[in-house]
């Protein structure tokens, strides 16, 4: 394990993600004090891969919920095998099996399917848990999440309470579409992501095309600085810059093909036409 947070920026940078100062702080508290980290951020900022790079580094596995307006404890931490407890229910309805010894038999953990959250807490190895895009599920679903960033445990009516066996690594990513509730919030480290400097998106672009020359890299990281400032439907997060600076690749010998590869970047016809107009004419 690292001794301070800079230990892991040539660690984390090593496995394909640029880190600064702050964020490796962050991330090297959240493992020190075992504590929920919240990341928010606008979207395709590259708050989600946070969690795929650290599972990596870990060894960990990754369990990942992506939440959703409707989300609910089926889907999130378990339910019942409905067809397998109607089948032992017939197999032994003519049994010597009191109506308790069967309601007990059914409701055993061979009937429980584990859904992310439970198969977090129960794994017997420890394992990074990501609940993605926190804020497209509701307030009541959050407090679903309060016991489990609390105390690491989640009850089932029908069997108690089952607790951690190893306590897993647990990052929340929101893209703010709505508050979250202070309780939630009192439970987790925070980190907002932001947008790449200059500086930074080149290092993102030389990493992800190590072969591509340093003034084009400068060239299309100025170009996307310039494009986020603009009013768009859809501001190109992180992941559209690699595509962009993957798709000029493609169009080696193309003198336009910074021009001629937008639509690696936008993903709108207006958006192409408004940043053309813009940078471009």
């Amino acid at each position: 394990m690292v001794k301070e947070p800079r230990d892991l920026i040539p660690i984390i940078d090593e496995l394909g993600y640029v880190i600064e100062e702050e964020l490796a702080t962050v991330l090297f508290l959240m493992l020190k004090l075992e504590k929920p980290l919240l990341l928010e951020g606008n979207p395709g900022v590259g708050k989600t891969q946070i969690a795929y790079i650290l599972s990596e580094y870990l060894g960990y596995d990754l369990i990942r919920l992506q939440c959703y307006e409707g989300l609910d404890v089926n889907n999130a931490i378990y339910e019942w095998n409905y067809q397998k407890q109607l089948l032992a229910i017939k197999i032994h309805e003519s049994g010597t099996k009191s109506e308790k010894e069967k309601e007990d038999m059914i409701f055993g953990k061979e009937y429980l399917l584990e859904r992310p959250l439970l198969k977090a807490i129960a794994s017997d190895k420890p394992s990074v848990l990501l609940l993605d895009e926190i804020d497209r599920s509701d307030e009541e679903f959050e407090a679903f999440l309060l016991e489990l960033l609390s105390e690491f445990q989640i009850s089932i009516p029908e069997l108690g309470t089952i607790k951690s066996k190893n306590r897993p690594i647990v990052i929340l990513t929101s893209n703010r579409s709505r508050e979250l509730s202070d309780a939630l919030k009192r439970r987790c480290l925070y980190h907002w992501v932001d947008y790449p400097s200059m500086d930074k998106e080149m290092k993102i672009i030389k990493k992800h095309q190590p072969d591509i020359e340093s003034k084009l890299a400068e060239q299309i990281a100025e170009h996307i600085q310039k494009i986020r400032n603009l009013k768009l439907d859809k501001t190109p997060g992180v992941a559209e810059t690699i595509d962009w600076a993957k798709g000029i690749a493609a169009l080696d010998g193309d003198p336009n093909a910074i021009y001629n590869s937008l639509s690696c970047l936008l993903k709108s016809n207006d958006d192409i036409k408004n940043v053309r107009e813009k940078l471009f004419n």
